[in-house]
């Protein structure tokens, strides 16, 4: 019974795992429009990956819910959840950032050779990741509260990014293959990762509107985004939970 989370916990990183294959097994391909212009682009399926991340999410859930559930705690299952969550939430995102500056390189005049040097930043984001959940597993304080970003939600803001840009409109599209916008995102994740900012926890300790106040903001601002937003909710629920808990800032600590 007491390995019944860390099989939740490797379930996670099984996901995270069949995100990394979905990502590169799609490289860059040739397609034509209407005018007969050849253009390139990522297949949807890496669309796939963003589907998987998002189930390692809802796993990396459920893994402390039903250790709490069976009492079964561990020193081995927080090790594993940490490990799972590096590949899930931070090898997996970073795969699909270097895709996406892939294709972003691509589009220049022979930008198909861009230096591979000009890609490996983002290889930054899972080292952001792991640097964030190391500091995260040795910092008993963050009960109720994080310092940082958590590694999930940076994992699931760029999970987001490949279905915003095949769903979205044109304008939006074209500011996700400019190489800029994702060098941006690259620095902003990965300081937000290993800043000490003080966010709030999802956990809601008891059932006072008055304590939970932010958090029920946040959830009723992300009800009404993923209705009217769509994909693009994600970003704005991601910048609004950093808004709440700084402004809440003695609720998050």
């Amino acid at each position: 019974m007491k390995h019944i989370p860390n099989l939740f916990t490797l379930l996670n990183l099984f996901f995270g795992c069949i995100a990394i294959i979905y990502i590169l097994q799609n490289g860059i391909i040739i397609v034509t429009d209407e005018q007969g212009t050849q253009l390139l682009e990522v297949p949807e399926k890496i669309g796939l990956a963003s589907l998987f991340i998002a189930l390692a999410a809802v796993v990396d859930f459920l893994d402390g819910f039903v250790a709490r559930l069976f009492h079964a705690s561990s020193a081995l299952g927080k090790q594993l959840d940490s490990l799972a969550d590096v590949v899930s939430f931070g090898v997996a995102p970073g795969m699909i950032v270097y895709q996406f500056l892939r294709l972003s390189y691509a589009g220049m005049p022979d930008g198909v050779q861009a230096p591979v040097i000009l890609l490996l930043p983002a290889l930054l984001i899972p080292c952001a990741a792991a640097y964030r959940l190391g500091k995260f597993n040795i910092d008993d304080s963050q009960q109720f509260g994080f310092k940082g970003v958590p590694t999930p939600a940076a994992g699931l803001l760029v999970a987001s990014l490949p279905l915003i840009y095949w769903y979205s409109n044109a304008e939006v599209a074209s500011i996700l293959q400019n190489r800029w916008v994702w060098y941006g995102i690259i620095v902003v994740l990965s300081y937000l990762m290993v800043s000490n900012l003080p966010l709030m926890a999802l956990k809601f300790k008891n059932f006072s509107v008055k304590s939970n106040l932010p958090k029920l903001i946040l959830l009723a601002a992300a009800i009404i985004a993923a209705i009217l937003l769509k994909w693009m909710a994600v970003p704005v629920v991601f910048i609004l939970y950093i808004i709440l808990s700084l402004a809440f800032k003695n609720k998050t600590t």
